[in-house]
């Protein structure tokens, strides 16, 4: 398994074309692995297995709290009857969804035995409410360049809470490098699309998938009954456990008060939960040009695909996800009017890619937060590590045309979006 990987001059704005949507290369160990696991095919756990394996391998810890346990059986029923999962796939998914209870147990023992982490306020966060691949991640990036304000590192999302008995993070961050490795091995041109690093400030995604409500699980499965479920779900729980996370996740920072910096694409689709946990954020709405927005993220998880899924799934999952743009991007529109007013500002993709340190010092400044000599030398150290098209730039209009998605049909369908919010197009 290599190290994930690192940006080269060699690499920095190379063209990458992605032509293997639905015949996938993947390392010679997982072609193996899937191949034998086709001749001996396993079912997916069911959701009483699944809770005896968390239960387990938290050393037998029971309380799993509250409001789960619908979105959690909708899930499985759905992955065990629709989802084409590889064998490989069906290990990840199993793992993942195991974490996540034992996520759950962990939360609950450590409210337990610190009942007063209740009293902890989460106030004033700045969160960031735009589309995936309107430039959300980097922007955080560079927003968490101020020591000021609390975030989340990718280790700590995927095993936010400790055990009992746990005498340091050293085994969790260990974790979250594992899986980094791991991510690079299986899909190494990820990295051009999204980069991940272990001590970078990473979306609550992870943490909201806890509650087993959340649009991650479509990021991963094709799981259509899950998915219908989900557009009538009341999603009120996920974005009140996401809370209770942030609360106890500040106390174990010595509960101090700083301001938490949040990000999550899911949060364009629930506004209204968003607010209500959240009333006096400030508020990052960003944009892009939507038939962008529909290329980059239909190309990333289709190639991501190949993690979980059988072969010839690519495709599937690019129109599954061109189709959700349009969702999220209507609810954007929809649901703006539930953002207290003063409390949002919008952020334009070509606005921020020619003045990013201005950007940065606007939002903070809105949020009434200082913008700082440091925080700009951090953010001016931070580029200059991380030049744009660091890992290559990906062909997507080429990936579109092998995906069978037309752009020309997105421009006219996603017309509503440019004219609403005055958009620039560059689609490249």
């Amino acid at each position: 398994m290599s190290s994930p990987t690192t940006g080269t001059s060699s690499a920095i704005g190379r063209k990458i074309i992605i032509d293997d949507f639905d015949d996938p290369y993947l390392p010679l160990p997982v072609r193996l692995f899937n191949t034998i696991g086709a001749i001996c095919p396993s079912r997916f756990p069911d959701v009483d297995s699944l809770l005896a394996m968390a239960t387990k391998r938290s050393g037998g810890l029971t309380n799993f709290g509250s409001d789960f346990m619908e979105p959690l059986s909708v899930l499985v029923h759905s992955i065990q009857n629709e989802a084409p999962l590889s064998a490989f796939g069906r290990f990840l998914q199993k793992e993942s969804i195991v974490g996540c209870l034992v996520a759950r147990l962990h939360l609950e023992e450590l409210y337990r035995l610190h009942p007063e982490i209740e009293e902890e306020c989460i106030e004033k966060p700045i969160i960031i409410s735009g589309l995936p691949r309107t430039g959300t991640s980097h922007l955080f990036n560079l927003l968490s360049r101020d020591e000021s304000l609390h975030w989340i590192p990718y280790w700590e999302t995927l095993s936010p809470f400790p055990a009992p008995n746990e005498r340091s993070p050293d085994g969790r961050v260990k974790a979250g490098s594992d899986a980094l490795k791991l991510i690079n091995w299986c899909i190494p041109k990820f990295a051009a699309m999204h980069e991940y690093q272990n001590d970078w400030p990473h979306e609550e995604l992870q943490l909201q998938m806890q509650s087993f409500i959340g649009l991650g699980f479509e990021a991963f499965l094709i799981v259509p009954s899950y998915s219908k479920w989900y557009r009538t779900a009341d999603r009120a729980p996920s974005y009140a456990y996401l809370k209770r996370c942030l609360k106890a996740l500040q106390y174990l920072r010595g509960g101090e008060r700083k301001r938490w910096l949040l990000k999550c694409p899911e949060h364009s689709m629930n506004i209204p939960h968003l607010v209500r946990e959240f009333p006096d954020a400030t508020y990052v709405q960003t944009h892009r040009d939507p038939v962008q927005i529909s290329a980059s993220i239909s190309t990333m998880l289709a190639y991501a695909t190949r993690m979980n899924l059988k072969a010839g799934c690519g495709t599937d999952m690019a129109r599954h996800w061109s189709g959700m743009t349009e969702d999220m991007l209507r609810s954007s529109i929809v649901d703006r009017p539930h953002f207290p007013k003063g409390q949002v500002i919008d952020v334009h993709f070509h606005q921020f890619m020619s003045d990013m340190k201005g950007t940065v010092q606007q939002i903070l400044e809105h949020a009434g937060h200082k913008y700082t000599v440091e925080t700009e030398e951090r953010i001016d150290a931070f580029l200059a590590d991380n030049p744009p098209g660091k890992h290559g730039k990906i062909d997507y209009r080429a990936a579109m045309s092998s995906l069978g998605i037309d752009g020309e049909e997105r421009r006219r369908t996603l017309s509503f979006y440019t004219k609403h919010f005055g958009i620039e197009e560059d689609f490249q």
